[in-house]
């Protein structure tokens, strides 16, 4: 309970994932035939109902508020790892606790955790009674911690590629204000100095020109699919990657030549000819952009069409490699 600290600045439960917790709550009820099954979240020293099962005699009302204390039992099981209590009417332990208040006697609840381990909260469910069918269900209950704990892993990876995400868009916005001072500079300079220098503001403007189309060709149109999926980890890697050989590429031996081929294909024509020109088969480019493998197929048709190959024997990837 030391890490309840390490919870702030955590991202927020969107609605859906409340109604998706709200579904497991209400089974765990049903299948365990008790009367209140919870989703507790602990801001210590506050521990509160953060989900309720809709269930007749459930006395706890999402919002309640309880205090961590050795007569709670979701201190037990954040002290313990977890917690069984067939009847706290006989356990000198627990004959006193809070939840008696409503004769809740019977408990089961599993800690849940955020990725880096601090503490989210608890899962449990409570009975007026022995009950042995849910005590029978407590491995279940288990599995559904699990299952919560996957969408807090889920929700802080979706939190830190948004924040990669404005990081990039800033840079960006550097680049782009870089470019238009360099651009006020170069229209304010003398005259005379232009006729001086013309050989070597020729060739910034070339290399301006050269950076700036490959920079839109191939890289802000990655960046444009990591803003707009948000997958899992192996998926996010590969565009990174990318848009990392890509920037490599720009600025070595890439030639122009190449970024105004892709100026001629679409955005998902881009993602597949480059996933082709390291490599990828059909399939591998299929799962990392979520689509059928047809539609694959339909954009290297595209790609092939475009680049004058349709009728051809030749290699595509070959030919991408080939644009130099």
């Amino acid at each position: 309970m030391e890490q309840s600290h390490m919870a702030e600045n955590k991202p927020d439960i969107p609605d859906q994932t409340i109604e998706n917790w709200q579904r497991i709550v209400d089974l765990i009820a049903r299948l365990a035939d008790v009367p209140a099954s919870l989703v507790m979240r602990t801001h210590a020293p506050s521990h509160s109902v953060f989900v309720s099962s809709r269930t007749k005699g459930n006395p706890y009302d999402v919002g309640r508020r309880f205090t961590l204390n050795e007569k709670l039992y979701c201190y037990g099981v954040l002290k313990d790892g977890e917690l069984v209590v067939e009847d706290a009417t006989c356990d000198p332990r627990w004959v006193d606790n809070d939840d008696m208040e409503h004769q809740m006697s019977f408990y089961v609840g599993y800690p849940l955790y955020w990725p880096d381990q601090s503490v989210f909260g608890t899962i449990c469910m409570l009975d007026t009674r022995r009950n042995r069918q849910a005590k029978l269900f407590s491995e279940g209950v288990k599995e559904f911690a699990r299952v919560i704990e996957a969408d807090l892993r889920l929700l802080v990876e979706i939190d830190v590629r948004a924040r990669l995400e404005k990081q990039l868009q800033a840079m960006l916005d550097q680049l782009e204000t870089r470019v238009a001072e360099r651009t006020s500079e170069l229209e304010e300079a003398n005259t005379a100095l232009r006729i001086l220098l013309d050989n070597v503001e020729q060739s910034r403007d070339a290399y301006d020109t050269k950076f700036l189309r490959q920079i839109k060709g191939m890289v802000i149109p990655i960046l444009g699919t990591l803003r707009a999926r948000l997958i899992h980890d192996e998926k996010a890697t590969i565009y990174l990657d990318m848009v990392e050989q890509n920037l490599v590429s720009i600025t070595a031996s890439m030639s122009g030549h190449l970024a105004t081929v892709f100026e001629a294909l679409t955005p998902s024509e881009q993602e597949v000819a480059q996933m082709i020109m390291r490599g990828h088969t059909t399939k591998d480019i299929a799962r990392t952009l979520s689509r059928e493998p047809s539609t694959v197929e339909f954009h290297r048709n595209n790609i092939r069409k475009k680049l004058g190959l349709r009728k051809s024997g030749q290699n595509l990837r070959s030919k991408l490699l080939s644009i130099q």
